[in-house]
């Protein structure tokens, strides 16, 4: 039998360690001894998602490595220990902790490092990079002691990196050199609704902007210069300026690099020297760099099918596949919103054309380039709804014929159905999804077929598609669910484990078997306690039913936070308070008492684009004493905290307005108040816009009213948050009685049909017959149940109650509010900043329990 020869991988990184798993799931463990430099005190881990470390994952969390694989697989693991040298002559390896070791192959595997511009002060305390866990870990420590942070780079690894200084509780700020952010995978108009969205989050944002130097006092960094005159303070740096290829050790040695770096491979992954590969980021392809964790998986999956068919006269055999590069496509979600962009995103292609879609509203962005004649996909660019990119990219990689109208790819669905050939089942067979993994939708379908794979974590765990970036997760499940189908089973919609009904079921349940309780339904149509799904589930549906209190004892251990403390939740741990304001209509009274509010209580003020004022920063203790003051004044809670109506905004219509034709802010405020409080799947927005000029922007709403010479049209299923869509128009020129009746009707059937958390925009989409279907239900009384929906409407009205009122009328619901359960002090451990320029002094109430005078 012949000698194992050695194989040492050099570098224990992402595609270091996929290399070595790509080996042991081959037959290389007869004829390799696998040997690993790990320079890092720990084994590989998931540098894409390393933002997690900050939001709870642990080092152990982000490890790619199964217990015991090196143990098992008899890979030699060098830990802790760096490979500094290569002898070509001699064919060793040495390394920092004086190590030789002789090899047969290298693979070199060394990656990246991150690049740091050569800017005056650069090495100051207070500045750091983003790349390891030791990185972080160095950063979070640092951070303690500052308030302030800014990242060097708006680029992807910029905007992870913004994303762990917000986490870390600092003021962050991005200081980017282009004029915009994402400058490789985003065009202007792109980077401009980015930066919006990023900067409504929070994160101030300064673009074009060339630091000259970084100033330090008392050892530590306090300010930044820029090239215009321009400084910036802060408490901390933390460079993401783009990476350079860790290529030192094939200089060392002799090995070929390129002109600005990177070790030279050819098609095999092979560098100048034959016994030498290198995969990932140290490599350079055809005077290309590929920075994405995606890529790297291919070339270690070369290498690996090159070295694992190595014959054993020493010769490698014919490879079954090369590297000729990969695709950059890339979908991330950086800061909370969703960016992608692939293939030709810019129109360098001859001949190229563009379908663009801008929503500066909602925040959206979308850009497909075409060939000339329009019947391919070339690139595109999404930024802030990345839902399509899946599909998007596989028409692009497949070369799919597009539909006649290429525009559906980008709009919702015609008629509330699904466009036609553009599902996973016109995708062929070959079609790559997981692109960091490298499965195809044959290698899905088969392992669903063969295995008898009953759901979308078997087909993970089975196939690896999916356990990368995890972009492709929406496509895998489609695949699932598509086969599921053929093979003749039913894809179950039930509500979650501990309800074999679907949400349309159970509140026909709740309804028609007259259920009060969460505990009653489970006991007679359900099993176990429940869970985060189904319990918030049902006490939406027994609020909508029978619109008892949300806080009554039966019922508050179904709510989640924000419903629990009758109060969005915010970022830093505090609450907003948001009083109804119907139509936008204020007194100066009212106004008054709202700023009194405010200043006494510190807290931040903002009026919102539905016409309301929201305070922010409340802490838990103090909302039962603002709203006790605001319901004193008039106000009512606006139900800004729970799946229910939102607002209905409203133009100033006939009685200001030149060109209004009807009194639109009255029946707005007639609108409001009929339907305050109502509970439902998702939130529920309304507009009134007294003439065709659409001030209201009321054909964006769930439910909008547009103004006629002869009564009111009404519109419904609009918005769709993160998928927006115009509403459709159900009636025209229709008087205000019959308007309030078909409103009725709508919502009615809306919250007893739609699933979980499903907003009417996709409800609608989904609804066989489209806006026919509706009308038939909702105007002509097909079903014959129109006098149903609006006898459960009128319940609804007249059992209204303000629940902020009713909760400051009831000493035991006032006291769930308490910091301390023994006593009415506030938690003296939370500190009172300011926010854009607005004070946090200590209110009057706090003053008078600590026994402060003035």
């Amino acid at each position: 039998m012949t000698a194992k020869k050695n194989l040492i991988v050099i570098g224990n990184g992402m595609v270091g360690h996929k290399f070595l798993e790509l080996m042991v799931n081959s037959d290389a463990a007869t004829h390799w001894n696998l040997i690993t430099f790990c320079e890092e005190p720990r084994v590989a881990y998931d540098r894409v998602n390393l933002s997690g470390f900050f939001s709870g994952k642990t080092a152990g969390d982000l490890s790619l490595v199964a217990p015991g694989f090196y143990h098992t697989n008899d890979i030699k693991l060098h830990i802790g220990d760096k490979a500094v040298a290569i002898n070509r002559e001699q064919k060793t390896v040495s390394s920092a902790n004086g190590l030789e070791v002789p090899y047969d192959k290298i693979v070199l595997a060394t990656g990246s490092y991150p690049f740091v511009p050569p800017i005056k002060g650069k090495d100051a305390t207070g500045t750091f990079v983003y790349r390891t866990i030791d990185d972080l870990e160095a950063m979070s420590d640092y951070a303690k002691n500052c308030k302030i942070g800014v990242v060097i780079g708006g680029g992807l690894l910029g905007l992870e990196c913004a994303n762990a200084l917000q986490n870390m509780g600092l003021k962050t700020h991005v200081v980017e050199f282009a004029s915009r952010l994402m400058p490789v995978q985003v065009d202007e108009v792109g980077g401009a609704i980015l930066r919006s969205k990023i900067e409504e989050l929070g994160v101030s944002v300064h673009t074009s902007k060339s630091t000259t130097e970084i100033v330090s006092e008392d050892g530590r960094v306090t300010k930044m210069l820029f090239a215009d005159g321009s400084e910036l303070a802060t408490d901390m740096i933390v460079f993401s300026a783009g990476i350079r290829p860790r290529d030192e050790i094939a200089i060392s040695c002799g090995i070929e690099v390129g002109e600005r770096g990177g070790i030279v491979i050819n098609d095999s992954c092979q560098t100048s020297d034959p016994d030498i590969y290198a995969i990932g980021e140290c490599a350079l392809y055809q005077n290309r760099i590929y920075g994405l964790v995606a890529p790297g998986y291919t070339m270690a999956s070369v290498a690996a099918d090159i070295l694992s068919r190595a014959a054993d006269d020493g010769q490698d055999a014919r490879p079954t596949s090369n590297f000729t590069g990969a695709d950059m496509s890339t979908k991330l979600k950086l800061l909370g919103v969703d960016v992608a962009s692939f293939g030709d995103a810019f129109a360098k292609s001859a001949d190229a054309k563009e379908i663009v879609v801008a929503d500066t509203f909602q925040g959206i962005y979308k850009k497909l380039v075409l060939n000339q004649d329009g019947s391919r996909i070339l690139g595109g660019i999404l930024v802030g709804d990345a839902s399509a990119y899946g599909t998007l990219l596989q028409f692009m990689q497949n070369e799919i014929a597009l539909p006649p109208h290429p525009e559906d790819l980008l709009m919702p669905p015609r008629s509330g159905g699904v466009p036609t050939g553009l599902g996973v089942d016109s995708l062929p067979d070959s079609a790559q999804i997981c692109s960091c993994n490298n499965i195809s939708k044959r290698q899905i379908c088969e392992a669903i077929r063969d295995r008898n794979l009953t759901d979308v974590p078997s087909v993970k765990k089975c196939t690896q598609a999916g356990t990368g970036c995890g972009g492709c997760v929406p496509l895998v499940t489609d695949i699932f669910k598509s086969e599921m189908k053929k093979a003749g089973f039913t894809v179950k919609n039930h509500l979650c484990e501990h309800f074999e009904y679907s949400r349309q079921e159970l509140y026909h349940l709740v309804r028609s078997q007259e259920i009060k309780t969460f505990e009653e339904l489970i006991e007679r149509h359900g099993k176990g306690k429940g869970c985060e799904i189904c319990k918030p589930a049902v006490g939406s549906m027994l609020a909508s039913t029978w619109n008892d209190h949300i806080l009554e004892k039966y019922h508050v251990g179904l709510q989640d936070t924000n419903d629990y403390f009758l109060a969005n939740i915010q970022r830093d741990g505090t609450y907003s308070v948001v009083p109804r304001i119907p139509g936008g209509e204020i007194t100066p009274d009212k106004l008054i008492v709202l700023g009194e509010v405010a200043k006494d209580f510190g807290l931040y003020t903002k009026i919102t684009g539905g016409q309301r004022i929201d305070l922010f920063g409340a802490r838990v203790d103090q909302l039962p004493h603002i709203w006790r003051r605001l319901i004193d004044a008039g106000f009512e809670s606006g139900h800004a905290y729970g799946k229910a109506l939102r607002t209905v905004k409203s133009c100033v219509g006939s009685t200001w307005c030149r060109f209004g034709v009807q009194d639109s802010t009255s029946l707005a405020i007639e609108v409001e108040l009929r339907y305050r409080g109502l509970r439902s799947p998702h939130k529920l927005k309304s507009a009134v816009s007294g003439c065709t000029r659409e001030c209201a922007e009321a054909q964006s709403k769930d439910f909008g009213i547009i103004a006629t010479e002869n009564g009111w049209n009404l519109y419904v299923c609009g918005n769709g948050g993160i998928k927006p869509q115009h509403a459709v128009l159900l009636a025209t020129d229709i008087d205000k009685e019959t308007l309030i009746k078909y409103i009725d009707r709508f919502l009615v059937f809306y919250i007893r049909t739609a699933d979980r958390l499903e907003r009417t925009a996709t409800w609608f989409n989904k609804l066989e017959g489209g806006i026919e279907y509706l009308k038939q239900v909702i105007v002509e009384d097909s079903l014959g149940i129109c006098a149903e929906l609006e006898a459960q409407m009128e319940h609804l009205v007249n059992t209204y109650q303000c629940e902020w009122k009713t909760t400051i009328e009831d000493p035991q619901k006032v006291q769930r509010f308490q910091h301390f359960v023994n006593s009415d002090l506030p938690d003296p451990s939370i500190v009172r900043v300011a926010e854009r320029g607005q004070t946090r002094p200590p209110y009057e109430y706090e003053k008078a329990l600590a026994g402060v005078s003035e």
